[in-house]
This record gives C-alpha cells, structure tokens and sequence, in this order.
C-alpha cells in the first residue's frame, strides 16, 4: 500500500449512499461496499441484479486485503477494459482496500463509445468513492496465549499494560486467550510474553 513501513490501511466500514450520474440518456448508479471474502462481492451483485432488474450491465472491481491484495475488475458485457478497470482505477486512486464498488447501468439508446465509456464509469466510480466515508484502521496482529489458570494475574496484568484487544478467552485450568496488538507491536509482545515462564504464545493466521 505503501513505500514505506505502515501499519495502517484506509476502507468503507458502511455501504455508501446511491450516486447517480448521467451520461446522453445512460444512467449509471454507483455503490460501495465493505467486504472481506469474494463470497460476499456475489450476493451483492445478486442483490443489485434484484434490485435493478431492467438494468443492461452491473459492472464492478473489488480489493481485498492491506499486505496481500487480491483484486479483480469486471465489465459484465461491456467492451474488454472500459468498465471494470476504470473502476479499479478509482480504488487505486483512492487507496481503499476491502472495497466492493459497483455501477449499475441504465442503457439510453445512444452508444457512448468505448472512450465513452471508461470516461463515463470513471467518473461515476469517483463520485461513489467521493461519498463514501473513508476511515483508516489498523492492520492487526493476532495471537494465542495458552497458560494454566495459577498464571492468570500475570497475563493479564501485560494485557492491561499492553493494551492488547482480547478477542477470545476460555478460562478453564487450561486457559486459552486470544488478543490482537498492532502489527508495529507485534515482536515487542511475543518478547514480553515468551519472557514469561509457564505462557507459550503463538501467532495465529486470520
């Protein structure tokens, strides 16, 4: 996401209200979505599909992940690279990440032409992003904490200290707990912990 080390990545954390740009008699409707899994970019397409029933195309690009990006751009019938990639373009100018956008179009009986076109679904992917709510949150690291209950008080006297989020806990004479720290911090917590005698620690993979 960046030249340079960061622990932080910018996302939608709501879908975004509906955008409507005009283009000679084509309407284009422009929606953004948080999402995680691509399981998730095709019920909203359905979604959209029932929502727009008479629409001609439901054209879309999608990001997913801070470190690792997989993405994909799509023109659902339009010519090769003059929808789904101008949307992706906007993702990228944006610099979101976990990020659905979707044009809905409206066919208006006069042909825009290919460079119509990119234009057309460029501008409406920018106005989308341009009312969506981005926010920047934290890329985390998870870990998993294993010690019998006697050591209690120690671990979670270095959660407070740490201000570590616990995600997990099952407190039995074998208590486990997970807890989640900033990527920036994560070797400093494995040290502390791996200090600690009787308390094995292990990085989980979310």
């Amino acid at each position: 996401m960046s030249d340079f080390f960061t622990d932080t990545y910018k996302t939608i954390e709501n879908p975004s209200d509906e955008i409507l740009f005009k283009e000679k008699n084509s309407k284009f409707y422009g929606y953004a979505f948080p999402v995680t899994h691509e399981e998730e970019v095709k019920e909203i397409i359905n979604q959209l599909k029932k929502q727009h029933h008479t629409a001609r195309h439901w054209c879309y690009a999608f990001q997913i992940g801070t470190e690792s990006i997989y993405y994909r751009a799509n023109d659902d019938g339009e010519p090769n690279n003059s929808a789904g990639a101008p949307i992706y373009g906007q993702i990228q100018s944006f610099n979101v990440t976990n990020i659905l956008v979707v044009i809905v179009r409206y066919f208006g009986g006069v042909k825009l032409g290919v460079g119509g076109l990119i234009s057309a679904y460029k501008t409406a992917a920018q106005m989308t992003l341009t009312n969506s709510v981005i926010i920047e949150k934290t890329i985390d690291t998870h870990f998993q904490i294993t010690f019998d209950y006697k050591n209690m008080n120690k671990a979670m006297r270095v959660i407070k200290e740490q201000q570590l989020t616990i995600i997990s806990q099952k407190m039995e004479m074998n208590c486990q707990i997970e807890i989640s720290t900033r990527k920036q911090n994560e070797e400093k917590i494995r040290e502390i912990f791996e200090a600690l005698f009787e308390i094995e620690i292990k990085k989980l993979d979310i």
